[in-house]
């Protein structure tokens, strides 16, 4: 299997959307439709991948406000978060107002739990919560390609923010990077929510919030 990924930044907040695909079957997903999904279903066309699954990180406006129409533009079900970011979802459009900007709310056909198992592009992902910045943050984890998307748990050289609403949580942030990702191999990349990707162990190495 040849595992393929693509970003697409998105919003004003320039939300690495994803696509992954395995370029041998043309096969793939989106991840994390924040919006311009105008922009989205334009690179889906230019890659020439056949679109089978919505997969959602978080519950914030700029990674799942998106997610509603293009479910309806592609007629697919949307996958995740974990059932703690309900209250996110429920009020996206709200929240979108509160920036200037278009999102709608978004109900997930299943809801994912620590552990389970999905398919992007016929390659197995393991979910991992990793709550803290959101409640019901989840990660994607492929063991045999040593690669993840963790949407806004761990960025290179800095973490998620946890000063977003009162529902944000350092101490719990902290121990899912702990317990869920530093637990991966140094040579284990990702891409993040926002910005480059990196590995595991860059940021070891390098990132000031994980020193000591």
């Amino acid at each position: 299997m040849a595992l393929q990924v693509g970003t697409i930044p998105v919003t004003a907040f320039q939300q690495n959307c994803a696509l992954v695909w395995d370029d041998e079957t043309r096969l793939g997903v989106v991840v994390d439709p924040g919006g311009d999904v105008a922009h989205i279903l334009a690179a889906i066309e230019q890659t020439g991948i056949s679109v089978t699954d919505i997969f959602i990180t978080h519950g914030h406006m700029d990674h799942a406000g998106g997610a509603a129409e293009l479910s309806e533009a592609l007629d697919l079900r949307i996958t995740g978060p974990a059932i703690e970011d309900k209250f996110l979802l429920d009020d996206m459009e709200n929240a979108g107002r509160r920036f200037g900007l278009i999102a709608r709310n978004c109900k997930p056909d299943h809801w994912l739990k620590d552990g389970e198992i999905i398919h992007m592009g016929g390659a197995e992902f393991e979910v991992r919560h990793c709550p803290g910045h959101t409640p019901g943050h989840v990660v994607f984890i492929n063991h045999e390609q040593k690669f993840g998307i963790f949407g806004d748990v761990l960025f290179h050289n800095s973490v998620g923010r946890t000063d977003l609403g009162d529902y944000g949580n350092t101490e719990q942030l902290m121990t899912s990077i702990r317990t869920k990702l530093l637990t991966l191999p140094d040579d284990f990349s990702f891409i993040c929510g926002h910005g480059p990707g990196s590995t595991i162990g860059e940021e070891r190495r390098s990132n000031p919030f994980l020193r000591g």
